[in-house]
């Protein structure tokens, strides 16, 4: 299988160095000649413009920016059976599919940051031209930078606002935390090591544990113990609707780079 990289930044390089792996053909079209002998070099792969890769490609993954998508599609040499796979937020498939020639198959995917390591978390939404092999090759080829969760186009924006966007939220934690822990008086390499060895072997026991997190919360709170004074800080100050907040901004936003491409 062919596979086109259109606009191969963070996140279009996380998907790219993820195919690779997985013994893909992979093809970066990229601006910059200096950008292509870059990752040439990284991952032995040919790199040309978009127009150039797109050619005879079979998927055609777009990583550029969501106000670029409509117009860069009108610019590439697509063709009836080639499937595109849009990693940008806001852009829909209903509208991606009108710029797209007839008989090209849509599908969305939301991946996030994750994936640079293999353990992304990509949500795919199929839209209306795309077959059922069209949405498995999809899922397949995102499974090499991680997990997967299909769900319909009208839940992606909510499940953006908690995936696609959570590695932000989980490092805006660390760091406030590290920061916690240098006013208390640690030395801030020392902070540092805390709270990253803490996130990753608290994610790890959540994810392999079949307990709520509530549950997994309860067994570090011992009644009227430290663990508990400040958990009652963070119900006192309003974290959990600070996060629905948060991600409901998110959501909103969202829908308005869709209205506004």
């Amino acid at each position: 299988m062919r596979i086109a990289i259109v606009g191969v930044g963070n996140m279009g390089e996380a998907v790219l160095a993820g195919l690779v792996k997985a013994g893909h053909e992979v093809l970066a079209g990229v601006r910059r000649p200096e950008r292509g002998a870059e990752l040439s070099e990284r991952y032995d792969v040919v790199h040309g413009s978009a127009a150039e890769i797109v050619d005879g490609a079979d998927v055609v993954v777009l990583g550029v920016k969501p106000y670029d998508i409509v117009s860069l599609i009108d610019s590439l040499p697509l063709a009836s059976g080639q499937l595109i796979v849009s990693l940008a937020a806001g852009i829909g498939t209903a509208q991606i599919e009108a710029a797209a020639p007839e008989g090209v198959g849509v599908v969305r995917v939301m991946p996030n940051t994750p994936a640079m390591i293999g353990e992304g978390m990509s949500i795919i939404s199929p839209g209306a031209s795309a077959t059922d092999e069209q949405v498995a090759v999809a899922t397949e080829l995102m499974r090499a930078v991680g997990e997967t969760v299909t769900v319909p186009e009208r839940q992606l924006d909510a499940a953006t606002a908690v995936s696609g966007s959570g590695p932000a939220y989980v490092f805006y934690i660390a760091e406030s935390l590290v920061e916690a822990g240098v006013h208390l008086g640690l030395p801030r390499a020392v902070a540092t090591r805390l709270v990253e060895q803490t996130l990753a072997g608290a994610s790890l026991l959540l994810k392999s544990s079949d307990e709520h997190p509530a549950v997994l919360r309860e067994q570090v709170t011992s009644p009227g113990g430290t663990t508990a004074a400040a958990l009652a800080v963070f119900e006192e100050d309003g974290l959990r609707s600070t996060f629905l907040k948060a991600t409901r901004a998110n959501r909103d936003r969202s829908r308005e780079i869709a209205a506004e491409g």
